[in-house]
């Protein structure tokens, strides 16, 4: 690290004190005069923690000590008051270059006051921590409700296109639900189920594209567990194979991950039936 990025450094550990204003006059001139230079990570830093700062009104409590404190502070001032006065009247030999007591009183109130601060100081911090994790946890989950919506929209384009290909499913065992595919050009494959059984153990159900070409081997699909309601819905963006050169879809039970290449019956089967 150059001499530079030390300097950038320590001067982004006081940028969230500059925003909350609890540097000292030297400090603060100091990180005033730097980000006078345009230095462009600072400058980025401060805005940060500025908007952290105006949200702080919403969570943290108004940092004024409370009534109690400044009543213990105003009566301990005056009680070490009384005492410098008291001493003083009977104290007539002690040099006057000595530190009057009442001055130990200011000391005393001050120190609490600067305990209070750092107090506060900590509680601000904690506060402005819990707000940036709260931030992102939300900034994810909304990442993850744009991408669900996304799937969703597709899904429902897939189903309702008139250029979509219908392929009905239906099981070996006449216990089994029948499923539904729908195969579009140009959005994707959808197949869906009502009150499918979960495969047991650590197993999955996997789907396959069985192509018209003599000889040639299943193309394989992506896998998916029904949810605890026996709903399945799987949505291939980008199947690996084309209706022209499909003949069937099929899904079997594989292990979980899916496999390479189908290790049991086909459970669903169903013509794929081009336009």
């Amino acid at each position: 690290m150059n001499g530079s990025d030390q300097v950038r450094d320590n001067f982004r550990e006081l940028i969230e004190a500059y925003a909350l204003g609890a540097l000292d006059s030297e400090e603060r001139a100091a990180v005033a005069a730097h980000l006078a230079t345009g230095c462009a990570e600072c400058t980025a830093a401060l805005g940060e923690a500025q908007w952290l700062v105006s949200q702080l009104a919403y969570l943290a409590p108004e940092a004024v000590p409370s009534d109690m404190l400044r009543g213990r502070l105003m009566q301990t001032a005056r009680a070490e008051s009384a005492t410098a006065k008291a001493q003083a009247r009977s104290d007539s030999i002690a040099s006057k270059s000595a530190i009057p007591v009442w001055m130990w009183g200011a000391v005393a109130a001050a120190l609490l006051f600067a305990l209070y601060n750092a107090h506060e100081a900590r509680v601000t911090k904690d506060v402005i921590e819990r707000m940036r994790a709260s931030l992102e946890e939300q900034i994810q989950l909304q990442n993850e409700s744009a991408k669900q919506l996304a799937i969703a929209r597709r899904e429902a384009l897939i189903l309702t296109d008139p250029k979509s290909i219908r392929i009905a499913m239906p099981a070996a065992n006449k216990d089994l639900p029948v499923l539904r595919a729908s195969w579009n050009p140009e959005l994707g494959l959808v197949v869906t189920g009502q009150k499918v059984p979960e495969p047991s153990g650590n197993r999955t159900l996997q789907l396959w594209l069985i192509p018209k070409a003599p000889g040639a081997k299943p193309e394989p699909s992506l896998t998916l567990r029904p949810d605890a309601d026996g709903k399945f819905e799987l949505l291939v963006a980008n199947p690996p194979d084309s209706t022209s050169r499909t003949k069937a879809l099929a899904i079997t039970e594989e292990p979980d991950g899916g496999s390479p290449q189908p290790t049991t019956t086909p459970i669903w089967v169903g013509a794929v039936a081009g336009k």
